[in-house]
């Protein structure tokens, strides 16, 4: 039992055959969400089920089986055993409940919560009412978003001779911009955790470093399956426009934004579908994205980028960046009236 994406690497095997022909493989999980790449970077195609039938799939040891007309296992006298031969009734459920999970049970767990861990009871920590800072945290960092702050209203800024970041298609989910999964071994910020002296093995996922704007920055857009139309391959990369180089969408967000370049994001239906992230407008904000064009938005996500000062632009409905020839490649331009000029 884990949580996304830490179900730990597949064995090398497995994740050299998968990559070098480019194989579509399934994961079955009982969780909420199945999003591509959610449980690992390589598992494509995630199916939800109950406890029980994701016990039952590992039993049967493939994803294609018919629990109805395929046993799922032989005995050991050679007999074929089907799922319904096992799969408990729900008056023997119940009896094990009833039998083993007692009150008891939660009280003396909870009982010792602030002693029984000792490592953590003995950890060194400063006191004060402010937290200190370190620098060289890779799990907690200082993040930008209250530099400078005020408590005047800043100017509306325009969104001058912006280039576009990535072009999306339908049903960008909050996955896609902001993973919280696995870490890839190829990743940006796996880059950066191997600079930091972090190994591989404690890379851990996305979820448990979201204290760090360092990583999330560069996990902004890092999920192994989303789909730029900017460029010809599935992965987080784009085409730096000025360039004309392909790089990863971190490293190409860097350097428009060293050149002093605004950005701007393209998609269509649905975009932020799925868990209501914070991260997935903090990471775009943090590589210097200013407004994201959509056909439409989920309505917490469009709330979420303006609260991080990203402009949520629509289309007009029946309208869309193929209906107006949008490619990526143009520069943008929004003035205070956010009226939309293209060239």
């Amino acid at each position: 039992m884990t949580c996304i994406g830490n179900t730990g690497e597949l064995p090398k095997e497995l994740d050299d055959a998968i990559t070098k022909n480019d194989l579509v493989v399934a994961a079955v999980l009982s969780g909420n969400r199945n999003f591509e790449g959610r449980v690992h970077p390589n598992t494509r195609a995630n199916y939800l089920a109950s406890p029980p039938l994701v016990v039952a799939y590992c039993l049967a040891g493939r994803c294609d089986i018919n629990f109805e007309t395929e046993p799922i296992g032989v005995s050991t006298d050679g007999t074929p055993v089907f799922l319904h031969e096992i799969w408990p009734t729900r008056e023997e459920v119940e009896a094990v409940v009833h039998e083993f999970v007692k009150p008891e049970l939660f009280k003396e767990f909870y009982s010792t919560t602030m002693t029984r861990n000792e490592r953590w009871n003995t950890l060194q920590a400063p006191k004060g009412e402010v937290f200190e800072w370190t620098e060289n945290s890779t799990y907690i960092h200082l993040p930008p978003f209250f530099t400078g702050i005020t408590q005047d209203v800043p100017a509306v800024e325009e969104v001058k001779d912006a280039h576009c970041l990535a072009l999306f298609g339908d049903s960008i989910t909050t996955d896609h911009i902001s993973p919280a999964g696995n870490i890839s071994k190829s990743s940006v910020a796996a880059k950066w955790l191997v600079s930091k002296g972090v190994e591989q093995k404690l890379f851990n996922s996305y979820g448990a470093r979201r204290g760090n704007d360092l990583v999330m920055a560069r996990g902004t857009f890092a999920n192994t399956r989303i789909v730029n139309k900017m460029v010809d391959k599935v992965g987080p990369i784009t085409k730096h426009v000025p360039s004309g180089e392909v790089l990863t969408i971190y490293d190409a967000a860097e350097k428009y934004m060293q050149a002093g370049h605004q950005l701007i994001l393209i998609a269509g239906k649905e975009y932020g579908s799925g868990s209501s992230r914070d991260w997935a407008a903090k990471g775009p904000k943090l590589q210097g994205v200013k407004a994201v064009i959509a056909e439409s938005y989920e309505r917490i996500h469009r709330s979420n980028l303006l609260g991080m000062g990203i402009l949520p632009l629509e289309f007009i409905a029946g309208e869309s960046a193929s209906s107006h020839e949008l490619t990526g490649m143009e520069t943008f331009t929004i003035d205070k009236g956010t009226e939309l000029t293209v060239n």
